[in-house]
């Protein structure tokens, strides 16, 4: 078990036995390379899952089964397979995926928007041997149904190709992990919040940010429909939200947003970065957004800025990225990472873009993308990778189960940590992932936990209620293992002010995609990090409205979360269509949604600290101080004040997302008039440079808060 290197031999000879009774065995460089390091096991999965094909008559599989079963047996004899029950024997019967009628544009891009084609294993294609191998418990391997399924498939003469790819070198066979834990309760909350429906978004959801005017802007992609209509005639396809008003404008762009990456920059401009190809058959206005940065200016003291329109100069990315992250790095520069070159099958290399790049403090492209090993490593579950700044500069990096310390100045992984146990936790299976509050308590030292995830990208995908905490920088940084009461694929992870966080959205069958979910997840899951293992999770309000793929959830400066978004459909639908493929049992949602947290329910909306003065709205992070004079309720004990960011909004991801506790004194117990002196964060890894907001938390109440500018 301790030599990595026997389990990928065997995964060799296994193909090499196929081989030699006449199957046809295709492996791509990449994956005879595999075969002869040490990978992990969802590289080996993956990678072999797609380039070992083998053209199999029923005869010849029911061989390699038998191949299959005989060794096994020489595992368990050789005493290779204590963590064979928790291992997963990948032998894959697929049918080859037919063609799409996607149309391909004068510039040769493939209009992807119109058809589904990132999909990694459907079950309707692809049939597996059992996941759980029982060998450990002494059972035996068995033909299961899904292999005499894949049998009847081709005798019963469809003439469709059935390929397979196989692979032993698993998890549970590649070293030995702790197992994912299944559902754990989560009793109620002793007061659970709760959803009010206040608006229309105007424009399908799909990226989302709090701006410094206080109002949400709404980014989506191409459509062929929303609610708002701009001054050309044509739709708007980003709304600007004033939660005062629950009321929404329309504003226009030049090129397509669809599925981008975002951050601040430093000047509080937002970026949208990267898109897919136009379509000029629905509006010939808009460009192709693959290398595009967008940038948007909003102001806490201009409101001439208000209501005005992306602004795209024509400054590009280095190279074409769909489903990129972004992250602003201690100097105010912008690292982005991965992408889709051109939105087209991402189990082929070619059509992968496992890079990054560096944008200056003004948002423009070095002009350089460089490879990035962990993005190599992961294909094809490499896209929107989960990032976060740490204290010591460097980026926490995770993607499909991986995750390292990766120094952007060297370009080098400093730590490789160990695979998330479960199931997949990025895109197209993606959990969320937040960055808990940082505090001089223990130095900043970042604790990062992710939750949800699922196994494959089909309506068929089971759900992982697994969560992984973990801090990095800790000496022998392992994962610690807890659990949701139910599985939740595009479930996103929300900061409150009081240090707790907010889940909500997602599902508990299927994956992102067109019409790839089902079973939608209604209820708001509230985490106390604080809290022992096992008494962090209870159970909030439960909303009535369906949020699935393209959803997204964020802070306003009240207090409370906006719920907007779920747009899992190809053009927008207003009204489900039952029997569809793919499925349109859930369509648009234009409704925008309050979740009052509980801090803010009954009578504690009126204990809320008032008259919040801060001495500066532009402040630095270097040790500074500045005070804050604000009014409490008689008898208030304690006070909390945060610095807070709320990041760039999308598929569950919060890019950037992060909240620093800040030291204070001067704090006077039963005092009604409060002076405090606030200490900034020692330095910009701590508190990166951008837009952020201030909120004074007084016996776990927060107060309205204020934008402040960070340097």
């Amino acid at each position: 078990m301790d030599n990595v290197e026997q389990p990928m031999e065997t995964c060799s000879a296994i193909l090499r036995a196929l081989s030699i009774r006449g199957f046809v065995v295709r492996l791509t460089g990449g994956v005879v390379k595999l075969l002869h390091t040490v990978e992990s096991d969802v590289r080996a999965a993956v990678l072999l899952q797609a380039r070992a094909r083998v053209l199999l008559s029923t005869q010849q599989l029911q061989e390699m089964m038998g191949d299959v079963e005989a060794r096994l047996m020489e595992l368990h004899a050789t005493q290779m397979d204590p963590m064979v029950d928790a291992a997963r024997l990948m032998v894959i019967v697929a049918t080859r995926p037919g063609t799409t009628d996607a149309k391909t544009d004068a510039q040769g891009h493939r209009q992807v928007q119109q058809h589904q084609l990132l999909r990694f294993l459907p079950k309707n294609q692809c049939l597996a041997v059992p996941q759980a191998l029982p060998v450990a418990q002494g059972g035996q391997l068995q033909r299961t149904a899904h292999v005499e399924q894949a049998m009847a498939i081709r005798s019963a003469g469809t003439g469709r190709k059935v390929l397979v790819a196989l692979c032993m070198g698993s998890a549970g066979i590649l070293q030995r992990i702790v197992p994912a834990p299944g559902p754990s309760p989560a009793p109620p909350a002793a007061t659970p919040g709760m959803f009010n429906i206040v608006g229309q978004s105007g424009a399908p959801a799909m990226h989302a940010g709090l701006m410094p005017n206080g109002r949400v802007i709404f980014l989506d992609k191409l459509e062929n429909y929303t609610q708002l209509k701009l001054a050309d005639g044509y739709y708007a396809y980003s709304s600007e939200y004033d939660p005062s008003t629950n009321t929404a404008v329309g504003l226009s762009y030049k090129t397509n947003a669809f599925c981008s990456g975002g951050a601040f920059l430093p000047d509080g401009r937002w970026l949208s970065l990267g898109g897919n190809a136009p379509l000029t058959f629905i509006d010939p206005t808009i460009g192709d957004g693959f290398t595009a940065i967008r940038y948007l200016s909003r102001s806490s003291t201009d409101p001439s800025l208000n209501g005005q329109s992306w602004s795209e100069p024509g400054n590009k990315l280095s190279t074409a990225r769909w489903y990129a992250s972004a992250q602003t790095l201690p100097d105010g520069t912008i690292f982005v990472a991965s992408g889709s070159l051109n939105g087209l099958d991402p189990t082929v290399p070619a059509n992968n873009n496992p890079t990054y790049e560096i944008l200056s403090n003004e948002g423009i492209s070095s002009g350089t993308s460089i490879p990035m090993e962990i993005l190599v490593k992961t294909q094809p579950y490499y896209m929107y990778p989960f990032m976060h700044l740490m204290a010591d500069g460097n980026l926490f990096v995770f993607v499909s189960k991986s995750s390292e310390s990766f120094s952007v100045s060297t370009n080098t992984t400093i730590t490789s940590y160990p695979d998330l146990p479960g199931d997949y936790r990025t895109y197209p299976n993606t959990g969320g992932s937040v960055l808990l509050p940082l505090s001089s308590a223990n130095n900043y030292a970042p604790d990062i936990i992710i939750c949800g995830g699922g196994a494959y990208q089909d309506i068929t995908s089971p759900t992982d209620p697994s969560c992984g905490r973990i801090q990095p920088l800790s000496a022998n940084a392992a994962w610690e293992m807890d659990s949701m009461p139910q599985g939740r694929g595009m479930v996103e992870g929300t900061l409150l002010p009081d240090g707790s966080v907010i889940f909500l959205n997602g599902c508990n069958q299927g994956a992102q995609g067109f019409g790839l979910a089902t079973d939608p997840t209604y209820t708001a899951l509230i985490y106390q990090p604080s809290m022992p293992l096992s008494q962090r999770w209870s159970t909030g309000a439960t909303s009535s409205i369906a949020r699935l793929y393209h959803s997204v959830a964020l802070l306003l400066l009240d207090g409370t979360l906006m719920i907007a978004g779920s747009n899992p459909v190809q053009m927008p639908v207003l009204n489900p269509v039952p029997n569809q493929v793919p499925s349109e049992d859930y369509v648009t949602e234009f409704r925008v949604e309050i979740y009052t947290p509980p801090y803010l329910q009954g009578n504690n909306a009126n204990l809320r600290p008032t008259d919040i003065v801060l001495s500066s709205l532009t402040l630095t992070a270097n040790g500074a101080t500045f005070t804050i004079t604000l009014t409490v309720a008689t008898g208030a004990q304690t006070v909390q004040v945060v610095l807070y960011h709320g990041g760039f909004v999308t598929h569950s991801l919060h890019m950037n997302h992060r909240m620093v506790i800040l030291d204070t004194t001067g704090w006077v117990a039963g005092a009604t008039t409060q002076n405090l002196v606030v200490t900034m964060p020692p330095n910009s890894n701590v508190a990166p440079p951008g837009p952020y907001v201030v909120y004074c938390v007084v016996d776990g109440v927060p107060g309205i808060g204020q934008f402040v500018s960070v340097s």
